[in-house]
């Protein structure tokens, strides 16, 4: 059944409490959700709570690049081991993040490249991150995404000229609540009408980045907000919300190799 699918979780979080927020995503619709690995622990954590919720949860498995120095020497043996986990479908997030280099470059390019081919090799899409370093994460991208079975650009706040080279690449874009901001999402705004709405996906990037438009006591973002953001991105594209709908449910079994019955095994 089609449903409103979350493709931007960060859960295990001490802000999203796993019930409470699957309750409140499920009373607005919000019926799935994918879970973003950022370290091994925390991959593996969210890939144990996928398993808790199998109709509701899938996850990805992936170093962040904040997190790029403190990899093990065997990291990449054991994100393969934990990919080899049903409910783990994408590689990442991974990429390049020179805007706080809470990693040193060198170490950001060497990890997302080993996790590039990592996801070449297993054949699951990758799930990307970047900020203030496009050209060189492009460049890796550009490498290997003939190798790639697909790639998602998580939370893109990036601008047309941006989205036209990913898009080059057969990309999906990742459309959070970045999107309502008044100031901050004015490029996005402006690229989201070219992008082309098969490869639209709709994400929260829960707890983070709740939108501008949308007025309640919490400071945090859930999946339950998902609909907003479909409206809001559905009146930007002078589109039905349920138009809006069908294509990102559609988009998301696609990249990642879900079956339409995927939620009732």
């Amino acid at each position: 059944m089609e449903a409103w699918f979350d493709v931007g979780v960060n859960m295990p979080d001490k802000r999203l409490d796993p019930e409470t927020t699957l309750q409140h995503a499920l009373e607005k619709g919000v019926h799935h959700m994918l879970l973003i690995g950022t370290s091994y622990p925390h991959s593996a954590e969210a890939a144990k709570l996928a398993e808790q919720y199998p109709i509701n949860m899938l996850s990805t498995a992936g170093v962040h690049p904040h997190n790029a120095k403190d990899v093990s020497s065997h990291f990449i043996d054991e994100l393969r081991h934990l990919a080899t986990n049903p409910k783990v479908v994408a590689i990442g997030e991974c990429g390049l993040d020179f805007n706080r280099n809470f990693s040193p470059a060198d170490q950001q390019l060497s990890v997302f490249e080993q996790q590039l081919q990592l996801a070449c090799e297993i054949q699951l899409p990758v799930y990307l991150h970047e900020r203030d370093a496009f050209e060189q994460q492009f460049a890796l991208l550009e490498k290997y995404h003939k190798d790639l079975p697909a790639a998602i650009v998580h939370c893109f706040t990036g601008n047309l000229e941006q989205m036209q080279a990913y898009a080059s690449l057969g990309c999906y874009f990742g459309i959070t609540g970045w999107v309502c901001d008044p100031k901050r999402g004015e490029d996005l705004r402006t690229a989201l009408p070219h992008i082309s709405i098969d490869k639209l996906l709709l994400e929260t990037d829960a707890p983070y980045l709740k939108p501008k438009t949308l007025k309640t006591k919490s400071r945090n973002n859930e999946p339950a907000t998902i609909p907003h953001i479909a409206q809001f991105v559905a009146e930007l594209l002078d589109v039905d919300v349920q138009y809006l709908k069908h294509h990102c449910w559609r988009n998301t079994l696609s990249v990642l190799n879900l079956e339409p019955d995927f939620a009732s095994e």
